[in-house]
């Protein structure tokens, strides 16, 4: 017999497009030979529905549109995922889908409550397996977490002498659930998953499943879902893992797909297992799908980005371009008189690289004529950060107004390590719509420059070589503000993604005034990130839905 895997990008809330989605992929399917296909979860409404769940029209529909779609799939059944209600409960559900009809039903057993997921606020757990026969094949349904452990942020930390990280992986504890199906009588596990993407992913998967088959001993067959969501980006790469445990077939990251696997004894057969991408190039195509899907999904003409002649800048538009075209895409260099005349040529360098549209707006007129409006205010007080913030907000205030204009997003271009330690400037260079680099430390900035340029050379050499800087005034630099960024890297590395103390990254050959500078600066741009539009995750901690530290907070570390 032939399984389908159907490697979707759901749309959150969209029921009646991921039906028909849902429906021509099992067309596919059938015209295949395939008599079975499997869904990633929620792949009917979506993934997070978040707050949705909580309403009774949003349940209803999602049980009118499973209705739908159990009439348009004749002839191949269909294990698809959807929210359930029942007994004044909600479940993560699975159907069985045959003959028109439901004719099983698997309630998730455990509910995520770490990082990004909340299930415990919208869905009880279910308690019975499900077991269902298809050409004398039996097999039994999971939903993510139940082949997965419990794990937080800080489950396994690396470390080496010069580089504090960490390692998520999952406890090897002896799932309940996939032994449950297997005891009913299950030869194969299905395993539908809305699992985002972080770096390494793939690799913790693939190791956590292969427990899963050792212990139970059946082939398991993994459908992911693919997408971006708000700050998620779920990467695909569905797999299948045969009884040995091998990587049997692999579907490719960041595009949806369709993955036959065809199944004797019970066991699959060799199929296509697709390359594995580099690192680096595993975060380009998350960034490309988050930037797409939130334009698209949303409804957006384009973008437009403030090209400042700097590297970030330039990757944010390099993705921007690779993910909506050039045509779909504004980039607009303002000038001051701080702005160096190799920043101007490298930005419009890099436009025309990438052949997207191309403005200059000088603002030194608007900078003086603020500056002459607060003439009598800042009498006799010295130039500071005021007089460079307010560079920045006017900076802002023009995207925002071309923005309104033309309907298109802007997208700001600040990183992790800006983010981090408050290096931005609130309704300034953080003004627009979605955060590209938000989750993107700097060092990881120049390493994804220089990966783009490896596919065509569009950021020119000397905007990757050059000190950073923000240009708001004479000579400035970046390391005038901040600590060296591979110090600072690390040491928010291992304070916001492996949640060790000070003490503990001082423990690990770290200066204790680097470190006390690090973590001051952290905490007290809590009320600047929360203004923060959102931005994509793609590391196990990223600052928006898995972080949530209060802005008036007086607890202090201790370091003695």
């Amino acid at each position: 017999m032939k399984i389908a895997i159907a490697q979707l990008n759901a749309t959150v809330g969209d029921l009646a497009g991921n039906v028909t989605r849902i429906a021509d992929f099992a067309a596919r399917a059938k015209a295949q030979g395939a008599d079975l296909m499997v869904t990633p979860e929620l792949a009917l409404c979506g993934y997070p529905p978040e707050d949705l769940l909580l309403r009774e029209d949003f349940l209803a529909a999602c049980d009118k549109a499973l209705e739908d779609l159990a009439v348009r799939v004749p002839g191949v059944t269909l294990v698809v995922g959807h929210p359930r209600a029942a007994g004044g409960k909600r479940y993560n559900s699975a159907s069985v889908l045959q003959r028109g009809k439901v004719t099983g039903v698997y309630d998730k057993q455990r509910l995520p409550n770490y990082t990004v997921f909340d299930e415990e606020r919208y869905f009880e757990p279910g308690v019975e397996a499900c077991v269902f026969g298809v050409d004398g094949v039996s097999f039994g349904v999971n939903i993510c977490e139940d082949t997965w452990g419990a794990l937080g942020p800080a489950t396994a930390r690396a470390r080496s002498d010069d580089r504090v990280g960490i390692n998520i992986c999952a406890d090897s504890w002896n799932a309940t659930a996939p032994r449950a199906a297997r005891e009913a009588g299950a030869n194969v596990l299905l395993v539908l998953n809305a699992s985002p993407y972080h770096m390494d992913k793939q690799r913790v998967r693939h190791d956590v499943m292969r427990e899963r088959v050792a212990e139970n001993g059946m082939a398991l067959v993994y459908a992911n879902l693919v997408g971006g969501q708000d700050e998620l980006v779920f990467d695909g790469g569905s797999f299948v893992l045969n009884r040995e445990g091998a990587v049997t077939h692999q579907l490719p990251l960041f595009e949806e797909a369709m993955g036959l696997v065809t199944l004797t004894d019970s066991d699959p057969q060799p199929g296509v297992v697709s390359a594995p991408m580099l690192p680096d190039a595993e975060v380009y195509g998350a960034l490309i799908t988050g930037v797409r899907d939130y334009i698209d999904k949303n409804g957006f003409p384009g973008a437009i980005i403030g090209l400042s002649g700097g590297i970030d800048s330039a990757l944010t538009l390099a993705i921007a371009v690779d993910a909506l075209g050039a045509k779909r895409v504004r980039a607009v260099m303002m000038p001051s008189q701080y702005t160096a005349e190799m920043s101007r040529e490298d930005a419009r360098a890099e436009a025309e690289a990438l052949k997207a549209r191309y403005t200059e707006i000088a603002i030194r007129p608007m900078f003086d004529a603020f500056l002459q409006a607060l003439s009598v205010e800042f009498k006799g007080l010295a130039v500071d950060a005021t007089e460079e913030n307010l560079q920045s907000r006017i900076r802002g205030t023009l995207l925002m107004a071309l923005s309104n204009k033309t309907g298109a997003l802007v997208l700001t271009t600040g990183n992790k390590s800006e983010m981090g330690t408050g290096y931005a400037t609130l309704y300034g260079d953080m003004a627009g719509g979605f955060a590209v680099l938000k989750d993107i430390n700097k060092q990881l900035v120049y390493r994804l420059a220089n990966y783009r340029n490896s596919l065509s050379r569009v950021i020119p050499q000397r905007v990757i070589d050059r000190p950073p800087s923000a240009e708001l005034r004479p000579d400035q630099k970046d390391q005038d503000s901040l600590p060296p960024y591979p110090v600072l890297d690390a040491i928010m590395e291992a304070y916001v993604e492996g949640d060790m103390s000070p003490r503990e990254i001082v423990a690990h050959g770290f200066a204790r005034h680097d470190v006390e500078r690090v973590v001051r600066l952290v905490r007290g741009s809590e009320y600047k990130r929360r203004q923060a539009p959102v931005g994509i995750r793609i590391t196990p901690r990223g600052f928006g839905k898995d972080w949530r530290f209060p802005i008036t907070n007086r607890f202090r570390h201790q370091y003695d």
